[in-house]
């Protein structure tokens, strides 16, 4: 059969990681480079290997091949191409193959990359990163196998295995192994089933923003690995200069903006699937990607000062474990279901073998950072405390707290339950009274770090490019503010606060325009243009933050003056929400193309100050299963989203009931979030300066390897 083309393939990758490791250390330990070659020949395998095992689910799934217990599971006949497609990673089974094929990409991207520059530590970069590759395909292989047929016992129950019947299920099963035992031997006796029809996937995830929520997820997950591969392979070998950040700057970049894409996604589905009204809720899943994207967020800010200055050698190393780790723990949270979220699996056997690689990494990683403590030493000390070194550490200090934040609330089911035999959740208000007043000085810092100098800064030269120009711009923003009748002091501290911010970053990039107006002659669109494209990680990190600004108003928006109302209607009925009036008129059943689905529809009229807007059509999708989902209707603008669900209804459709919010500014966050998007983009783009200091660097590397 076709999946047993991708059973092989599978099992060939997975053979080929564990020659990788092997080999790569026993060259990089003998100095013999026809082994680290091999190694590397080996890791670039396990990318087409995974691809036809890919290849293979999906074909499956489009197929309708129910006789896998997978394709049974996330596909059905009536279900949609693209959801077949997508169903790859719809299922834990899927998710992991579809895990260790994109990090095989990763690995690969990095293996056909130029070797001299790194030619010492690539041996060990493969081995660290074949660990990693190797554990998720001993997941895939021997606990979560997406290749499981379905067998029917003599019992009559059905069950999943990879081979069929054996009598080594009994014994393995007895020697405790019965996680493995099931999920490659079928039990003696039993016979191959193939179900009529398969389950197709959960509701929630027909959305068409799971098509690329999880992906870029994973994107940024198995991106970070490569990262803290050259860490430890730096530490291992003892070279623990700038060379191991400056190679993986953009791998670092691209992992953090695939991470920050993938919680925007999941903002955007909760806020257009979920019907709540909101876009983040704390969930424990959506916190486990923050987590690794905050420490990431400290780590780019922090390797600055070590290339600018030689120092935090140590605490750069931290931070890139610590970021790894939280990568690991966040895939352990979302796949084994440990933690209740609208996004997780169901409760499975991959737990222990995850808190043991966890557990296993980190004390490796850890040894081996205290074991190198003395090449970590700094080159330069902190010269002042008003210096841009300054202003970055306690930054970083800022992320690492709100991330020791949002870790307690999203494991503390876990402890609790351990402790007291009661998982006790977490809810908002904890992230909320934590988390929001540890925001006001990180965005005062985003806001003034720009404008410090390294080493020592002039408070004279600060408090005038600080205060003079943005200082009373940001005034007269709040006082127009206020005239237009925001009066909360919570709301006008955090408006003017990202409105000083932006006005800062405005400052700069006029400042950089118009010198080089001056100097050159050259046309203020011009001037910019060349600007940023001379010193792109700069000026894209200043746009970075514009959308972090933007971000930040679509946020106080929506957390401080968020209306709702809900109410049941009888036809021709109106409810009044803020200047708006939405009138209820018909309740309809609607085609939805789909066996297992039902659309119920309401049309309702909606005004403002008495104007007539539009026609609005929230509905309800109910599935055969029991399931329902409500999305809402939007009319939305830069001032607000009108945000419409129908929550219930009298069979004769005589009367409805509907829940209404306003959500001012909120689009102020999906438009910060492309200007985050685009701000990343242009800071990771490579300058001719760069690639002029990357061919100096290289030289120079072939030149020491020559001499050797």
């Amino acid at each position: 059969m076709v999946s047993d083309i991708g059973l092989i393939a599978v099992l060939l990758a997975f053979a080929s990681g564990i020659y990788a490791i092997i080999a790569a250390v026993y060259g990089a330990r003998n100095k013999r480079d026809d082994w680290a070659m091999s190694a590397r020949n080996a890791a670039l395998v396990i990318a087409p290997l995974l691809t036809l095992s890919a290849l293979m689910i999906i074909y499956s799934n489009l197929t309708g091949n129910f006789r896998l217990e997978y394709t049974s599971h996330v596909s059905s006949r009536s279900t949609p191409t693209i959801l077949k497609i997508t169903a790859l990673w719809g299922g834990q089974n899927g998710s992991l193959l579809f895990w260790s094929w994109l990090m095989s990409i990763f690995v690969a991207g990095v293996m056909l990359r130029k070797w001299d520059k790194n030619r010492d530590l690539m041996p060990y970069v493969i081995a660290v990163a074949e660990i990693t590759q190797t554990f998720f395909l001993a997941l895939v292989v021997l606990f979560a196998n997406p290749f499981a047929k379905l067998w029917q016992t003599p019992a009559g129950d059905i069950v999943g295995a990879v081979f069929g019947a054996s009598s080594l299920f009994t014994p393995l099963s007895s020697l405790g192994f019965s996680g493995i035992a099931q999920t490659l031997f079928a039990p003696l006796g039993s016979l191959p089933f193939t179900p009529a029809d398969g389950q197709g996937l959960a509701p929630l995830l027909r959305h068409p923003g799971m098509v690329a929520h999880p992906p870029f997820l994973y994107l940024g997950f198995v991106g970070f690995t490569i990262p803290y591969s050259f860490a430890m392979a730096a530490l291992i070998t003892g070279k623990t200069n700038d060379d191991w950040i400056r190679t993986t700057r953009r791998w670092t970049l691209m992992a953090w903006l695939f991470l920050g894409i993938g919680l925007l996604l999941g903002a955007r589905w909760a806020y257009d699937v979920l019907g709540w009204g909101g876009y983040w809720g704390w969930d424990a899943v959506e916190n486990a990607a923050l987590m690794p994207w905050i420490s990431g967020t400290a780590f780019l800010h922090s390797v600055m000062i070590q290339e600018k200055r030689g120092m935090l050698k140590t605490w750069n190393m931290f931070l890139i474990i610590l970021t790894f780790a939280q990568v690991i723990l966040g895939t352990f949270i979302t796949r084994t279901g440990i933690i209740s979220s609208v996004h997780s699996f169901a409760r499975s056997s991959i737990g222990v073998p995850f808190l043991t690689f966890t557990g296993v990494m980190l004390v490796g990683s850890i040894g081996l950072l205290l074991a190198r403590l003395d090449d970590l030493k700094s080159e330069n000390k902190l010269d002042s405390l008003l210096s841009r070194e300054a202003a970055f550490i306690a930054q970083n200090g800022l992320f690492l707290i709100i991330n020791l934040a949002v870790a307690i609330g999203t494991y503390f089911p876990i402890f609790s339950e351990l402790l007291t035999s009661n998982k006790i959740t977490v809810g908002a208000p904890y992230y909320q009274s934590v988390v929001g007043p540890l925001l006001v000085p990180l965005v005062l810092l985003m806001g003034v770090a720009p404008l410090i100098s390294w080493r020592v800064a002039s408070p004279q030269a600060l408090t005038k490019s600080a205060l003079y120009i943005p200082g009373p711009i940001t005034a007269v923003a709040l006082v127009i503010i206020f005239v237009l009748g925001i009066h909360n002091p919570m709301a006008l501290l955090g408006l003017g606060l990202v409105i000083y911010a932006g006005v800062i970053i405005a400052v700069e990039y006029v400042r950089g325009v118009r010198a080089r107006h001056k100097t050159t002659g050259e046309s203020w669109p011009i001037a910019l243009w060349t600007l940023v494209g001379r010193n792109r990680r700069r000026y894209g990190g200043y746009l970075v933050h514009v959308g972090i600004v933007l971000m930040g108003v679509g946020i106080v928006g929506t957390h401080f003056y968020q209306q709702e109302t809900q109410q049941a209607l009888a036809v021709g009925q109106s409810l009044s929400i803020g200047n708006y009036k939405v009138t209820f008129r018909q309740l309809e059943l609607v085609p939805s193309g789909q066996a297992d689905k039902n659309i119920i529809s309401a049309r309702v009229d909606v005004s403002e100050n008495g104007k007539f807007l539009t026609t609005m059509r929230p509905y309800q999708e109910q599935y055969t299963n029991g399931e329902r989902m409500t999305p809402p209707a939007l009319l939305g603008s830069m001032k607000e989203d009108l945000y419409v669900l129908l929550g219930g209804w009298e069979a004769d459709g005589s009367l409805a009931t509907f829940k209404v919010f306003i959500n001012p500014l909120v689009n102020w966050l999906w438009l910060g979030g492309l200007m985050f998007i685009f701000g990343t983009l242009v800071a990771a783009w490579p300058s001719a300066a760069e690639e002029r200091r990357a061919v100096s660097v290289e030289r120079r590397a072939l030149s020491a390897n020559a001499a050797r």
